[in-house]
């Protein structure tokens, strides 16, 4: 009986720390594929003008290790190159550059380019619950509450708009 206790804890131990490594192996495989496209996007655009979506992914790259200063001049670039290139998917740029300036709390900037990755595509539902936000950041309840309700319009099964909508719906009426 004392003998297969034992093994049982041995057992348990061994799956934790089977469950353990695929974690830490799966981040570090993860962290290596990002670092290289980093390090290879970097190194092309310092030789030669880039396309719209490499100032993109850089940009992204950037924002995801928070050095927002250099994420917002490469997020600029790419709205230059998409508007010489006539690039029609402009939205999710103008919504990573909003988020940005989310993230530093520089809310007022965040709404602006929301705002301008909703005139590019209005049925943007992720563009539309970021403004939301922004807007609840800013304690515009009315304006967080009908960007909600449009985004639900568009994805009623929207998890985050659903909860935010309800959420803000009971403060607005008490």
């Amino acid at each position: 009986m004392d003998n297969s206790l034992a093994v049982v804890y041995l057992s348990v131990l061994v799956g934790i720390l089977t469950i353990a490594a695929v974690g830490v192996f799966r981040q570090i495989f993860k962290t290596r594929k990002i670092e290289g496209s980093f390090a290879k996007l970097r190194k092309k655009l310092e030789k030669e003008k880039g396309t719209t979506q490499e100032y993109y992914e850089l940009a992204s790259i950037y924002s995801e290790k928070k050095l927002y200063s250099q994420a917002i001049v490469l997020f600029q670039k790419a709205i230059k190159t998409a508007e010489e290139e006539g690039e029609e998917n402009i939205a999710p740029i103008y919504n990573g550059l909003g988020y940005i300036y989310f993230a530093q709390e520089q809310y007022d900037l965040a709404i602006r380019h929301y705002k301008e990755a909703l005139k590019a595509k209005p049925d943007y539902v992720t563009g539309l619950n970021n403004l939301a936000h922004a807007y609840e950041k800013k304690k515009l309840t009315t304006q967080a509450l009908q960007s909600y309700e449009e985004a639900l319009k568009l994805d009623p099964n929207n998890p985050i708009a659903k909860r935010r909508a309800e959420s803000l719906r009971r403060l607005v009426s008490a």
